[in-house]
């Protein structure tokens, strides 16, 4: 590719971001919807959190499945299979009446979600070499517009239609279209020739390891805001409307720090500061939330939500950066994601029970500041400089052990 994008590319920049912007919603669109939910269906809040919880670990267990996809089904294959799965979920959700329905809907969705996530990175390391910084903060931005799109319009919706099954349902239109999309623009699947082993020697590396617990210990604070933000508040006296705009704002500064900080931090190699200021942010975005709730809330939900999608698209990004081929690194960026978001499942379910136990969220928050002081102080050993002795092939791996994209694989990772 040329340093331009061209008129083909543009399409399948578009088909990127209307899919990522497909693969929150159905989390966002619940909390603000959790009360009438929890009464018509007899969940609780910790059953409540297996809505989170359920598509999170599955996120997290099929993105091991990456390298797979990319050598026996396809990227493209896999791609529409999963945006079907996305429309199929959401439409079954108009005839969910018990709780273990509603869950697995959940699963079906949480199911399409981490194939995407999987799959879709490679191809933009792939198809935009040149541009995967700005791609890929696209896609991240979109895809925290999607949990604002479904924060805001899940209950309008509902109340529009009378009915919380409505306020779930609409979101197969934006997956019908998505998947209409990736037909025309997403590129043939090319043979690739399958590895001899593949996601052992990728967690054969600490470095793979470091990359999963950051991923996961940070994106905990964003399953747990999207579950219970609304909640929250409703429990200090917002409506379900009021609630759920709060929950886009936060999404919304998710979006547009997720596209904007990328580019900011493209300008130097190491990401590492940029990386340290969207975690200072969620630290003030807990601390308020534990101590001042009241105070100026839109301010602290918006700093939160900037730290929140700043961190999670610099993280997909400083994963590509660790290799130069593109089926390396979506390997790579693949298994950070399912050790990631394993880890980012239970933290809902946790503060659910933390809450049953104490009566209040304060404890909650007070466990993603802990979280976020980690982080910070775990990314002091993912400097540039690092990526090429953290990612070098061990000596128990055989030659020609990494996956490769159309092409002989390489005797060692870069």
């Amino acid at each position: 590719m040329t340093s331009k994008i061209s008129k083909s590319s543009w399409l399948l920049l578009a088909a990127v971001a209307l899919i990522a912007l497909n693969l929150r919603p159905f989390i966002t669109g619940v909390g603000p919807l959790a009360a009438e939910i929890g009464r018509r269906t007899g969940l609780d809040l910790q059953g409540m959190a297996l809505l989170t919880l359920v598509p999170m670990f599955l996120m997290g267990v099929f993105a091991f499945a990456g390298p797979f996809l990319q050598t026996r089904v396809g990227e493209r294959r896999s791609i529409m299979v999963a945006v079907a799965l996305l429309v199929a979920g959401s439409l079954l959700r108009l005839w969910t009446t018990a709780g273990w329905q509603l869950v697995g809907t959940a699963a079906l969705l949480g199911l399409g979600t981490a194939v995407v996530q999987a799959v879709l990175p490679g191809i933009v390391k792939r198809q935009f070499p040149r541009h995967v910084g700005v791609v890929m903060g696209v896609y991240s931005a979109m895809l925290m517009g999607g949990g604002a799109l479904g924060a805001q319009v899940a209950p309008w919706v509902a109340a529009a239609g009378g009915d919380w099954h409505i306020g779930l349902a609409w979101m197969a239109a934006p997956a019908a279209l998505a998947l209409a999309l990736a037909a025309r623009s997403l590129p043939r699947d090319v043979p690739v020739r399958q590895a001899r082993q593949s996601v052992a020697v990728y967690l054969r590396r600490p470095r793979v390891w470091l990359l999963m617990l950051c991923f996961g210990l940070v994106n905990g604070g964003y399953s747990t805001a999207v579950a219970w933000l609304a909640p929250f508040y409703q429990e200090h006296g917002w409506s379900a409307a009021a609630s759920g705009s709060l929950l886009a704002i936060m999404a919304v500064c998710q979006a547009m720090a997720a596209l904007l900080l990328p580019i900011c931090a493209g300008r130097r190699e190491d990401r590492r500061p940029w990386l340290w200021l969207t975690l200072a942010m969620q630290a003030l975005g807990f601390i308020a939330l534990a101590w001042w709730p009241e105070v100026t809330p839109v301010l602290w939900v918006a700093v939160l939500g900037a730290g929140l999608g700043g961190c999670f698209a610099l993280s997909l990004i400083v994963a590509l950066d660790h290799l130069s081929d593109p089926a390396q690194a979506g390997a790579l960026s693949a298994l950070m994601q399912g050790g990631g978001f394993l880890l980012t499942a239970f933290p809902p379910w946790i503060v659910a029970v933390l809450r049953d136990l104490t009566g209040s969220f304060t404890m909650g928050w007070l466990l993603h500041l802990g979280c976020a002081v980690i982080v910070a102080i775990l990314y002091w050993r993912v400097s540039p400089a690092s990526y090429q002795r953290a990612m070098r092939m061990t000596p128990q791996a055989a030659p020609g052990a990494c996956l490769s994209a159309g092409s002989a694989a390489p005797s060692s990772l870069p």
